[in-house]
């Protein structure tokens, strides 16, 4: 779904990734970990073409991205879920109105998808949080609401870029739990994280590749984790 073949990836006179080959198959479940600064979120935002590799070749769905235009790359988008670290919302709006941004953003009829979108809450826990404002919301709750908010496309692959990094152990748990319903979907889930004892946890539960970045280099983690 996502192939990456001798990708580098390089900022001003420096580079940060170098020679990065990496597939994501359908319906397999990834860990990325490495030490900060290593790469981890840019390697993401290559994944869903936010960036663009500077040598190599990256395809998605099967695509060469250096082939697409600014249309092909939107709809290509639309199939990609994104949980970001820092999650942003428009506070003005209610919970309910900044989930479903996505549909109305790609045209789709808000409306139509209600009974959807009430399920989708229900399956974060935040139904009794559907008309706060952002700002009212723990840090837990944010990160339900982003990782709902990702999937409210129903995409063929979920990006989580450290989803637990600002909430306690239950509460990370408790986003794992999620990540893996969709993995059983079917869905192909790429998790950045530093936390080994998620890593450790989601192990017991479904069979997860680690693989680690450091000095621009991407490779399998040990069999210790």
């Amino acid at each position: 779904m996502i192939e990456l073949q001798d990708v580098a990836y390089s900022y001003g006179n420096g580079t940060l990734l170098g020679d990065v080959s990496l597939q994501l198959a359908p319906g397999s479940f990834h860990f990325l970990t490495g030490p900060s600064g290593a790469g981890k979120s840019t390697l993401l935002k290559l994944c869903y073409m936010e960036l663009l590799p500077s040598a190599g070749q990256l395809s998605i769905f099967g695509r060469d991205v250096t082939e697409m235009n600014r249309d092909e790359v939107a709809r290509t988008r639309r199939r990609i879920g994104v949980v970001h670290q820092d999650c942003q919302f428009l506070d003005h709006l209610p919970l309910t109105d900044n989930l479903a941004l996505p549909l109305d953003v790609s045209g789709r009829d808000a409306s139509t998808e209600a009974q959807n979108l009430t399920e989708l809450m229900a399956w974060v826990g935040l139904s009794a949080r559907a008309d706060a404002l952002p700002p009212q919301l723990s840090g837990g709750e944010r990160q339900r609401a982003a990782l709902a908010r990702a999937v409210i496309m129903d995409p063929e692959i979920v990006l989580a870029d450290e989803p637990t990094g600002n909430v306690d152990w239950e509460m990370s748990l408790r986003l794992l739990q999620l990540l893996i319903e969709l993995n059983r979907m079917g869905k192909t889930i790429l998790v950045a994280t530093h936390d080994l004892n998620l890593i450790r946890a989601a192990k017991a539960q479904v069979s997860a590749r680690v693989l680690r970045i450091a000095q621009g280099t991407l490779t399998l983690a040990g069999a210790d984790l």
